[in-house]
């Protein structure tokens, strides 16, 4: 018991430390806490009052992804078309190449059954919600990054089943129509509730900065979720995720409106508080499955890291140099689309970056979500909680290193600015 209260409290410590002087760093830090808690203490996180704290992996899953939507805008799915060959790029690797490293692991380390599909299932999914911050910190294209994010989220309800069914049908049964509609519930319904959120939001309409409109709003967005839960049983799962999108845009038109009588018209205060929101639901999640399966992780443990570091690895190593040689092909041959290219079709070392962490960093948050929603499986979740784990490991580490890096821009003479979209 000691020796637990040792390991927690440490790492407690290190999260603190890390919080107060190495920001770049303490998204990492917490959540090795929070699978150093469900390591030394599995039992605590089965159960609260005699509720199945797995049944708030869903919930929280969506909430993440609420928060992701709030950073987007309409905007965002149309950059593709000044920037398409950067995030075609990031959309082939994510989803042609990232699903059979996966699957071409399971074969290497001869993985079977519920483990083998969740790690392809992990590699079949959309870039994470991880991969916009580590491209800020690490001097990226963060633009970039949330439209590669925004689109590859987009196209997952046919790409995410289509790459189970070809490479895990032989591990598990794969239901591709229950898939899709599992990605719809659980990310494409709360990311589309977050859009509208940041349209009400972000909005300079003037009458968007009324009190009464914005408790209108909230008043009405909270009476059609209380409709929806009362659907038809038969539409259980529609009920939860419509009902919980429309509540949160609730929230946030009644959290504006607060906002605004306390003479606070900027958004600063979302701005923090949703990277705090998606850290504490990601910590969560992975505590909670760490917890849930502990006797296999005890067993397997070792060999799904090595997979883990390995499936990352690749995928960071392909996003970066494959943006790095279609840069080179792109700028030799000298390709133009007209009105639908950039100035310069040449890719800059941010938006190399930026592939990078979109390739290999993927939505385990996802994975997860669609292996005990639609595979009803917690043991098909505990590789996407590894490698989620291992994910935040190495890319802020990578993250920061490059964030240490100035480098200049493709004249030779301006520098990356932090957060700013490199000139182009």
């Amino acid at each position: 018991m000691g020796i637990e209260v040792a390991i927690v409290g440490g790492l407690i410590a290190m999260a603190i430390v890390a919080t107060r002087f190495f920001k770049g760093v303490s998204f990492t830090a917490w959540v090795l806490v929070g699978v150093g808690m469900a390591f030394c203490y599995p039992d605590a996180f089965q159960a609260w009052w005699g509720m199945p704290l797995s049944l708030l992996i869903v919930p929280l899953i969506q909430l993440i992804m609420f928060g992701m939507g709030t950073t987007l805008s309409l905007g965002d799915f149309l950059r593709i078309f000044r920037e398409p060959w950067p995030v075609l790029l990031g959309i082939v690797l994510q989803y042609g190449v990232m699903p059979i490293t996966g699957y071409l692991l399971v074969v290497a380390f001869g993985f079977r059954g519920e483990l083998a599909a969740g790690i392809i299932l992990t590699g079949a999914c959309s870039g994470g919600v991880a991969s916009n911050l580590m491209s800020y910190i690490g001097r990226g294209n963060v633009a970039l990054s949330v439209t590669m994010t925004a689109l590859s989220t987009l196209i997952a309800p046919i790409m995410t089943p289509l790459a189970m069914t070809t490479f895990a049908g032989q591990y598990i049964n794969v239901d591709a129509l229950a898939m899709l509609m599992g990605v719809v519930k659980i990310i494409i319904a709360p990311v589309l509730a977050g859009i509208v959120a940041n349209a009400i939001l972000y909005s300079r309409q003037a009458w968007l900065q009324r009190s009464v409109a914005l408790l209108s709003f909230a008043a009405a967005f909270s009476i059609l979720g209380t409709v929806t839960l009362l659907l038809p049983s038969q539409y259980e799962g529609i009920k939860q995720c419509l009902a919980l999108s429309l509540f949160l845009i609730a929230v946030m038109s009644l959290a504006k409106m607060i906002m605004l009588t306390r003479g606070r018209k900027d958004n600063q205060w979302l701005d923090r508080a949703l990277p705090l929101l998606s850290m504490f639901g990601i910590c969560a999640i992975l505590t909670i499955i760490t917890a849930q399966t502990y006797d296999v992780l005890i067993q397997v443990g070792g060999l799904l890291f090595v997979a883990a570091a390995l499936h990352n690895a690749i995928g960071l190593a392909l996003g970066y140099w494959g943006a790095k040689f279609v840069g080179k092909l792109t700028g030799l041959a000298g390709f133009r689309l007209g009105i639908f290219a950039s100035p310069n079709s040449r890719l800059s070392e941010a938006d190399c970056r930026t592939v990078a962490f979109e390739v290999g960093l993927q939505n385990t948050g996802m994975a997860t979500g669609l292996a005990i929603n639609v595979l009803k499986s917690h043991l098909a979740a505990l590789p996407p909680n590894v490698f989620g784990t291992w994910m935040n490991i190495s890319g802020s580490l990578l993250a920061n290193y490059w964030g240490r890096s100035v480098e200049p821009s493709q004249d030779g003479v301006e520098e990356i600015e932090v957060g700013q979209e490199p000139l182009s």
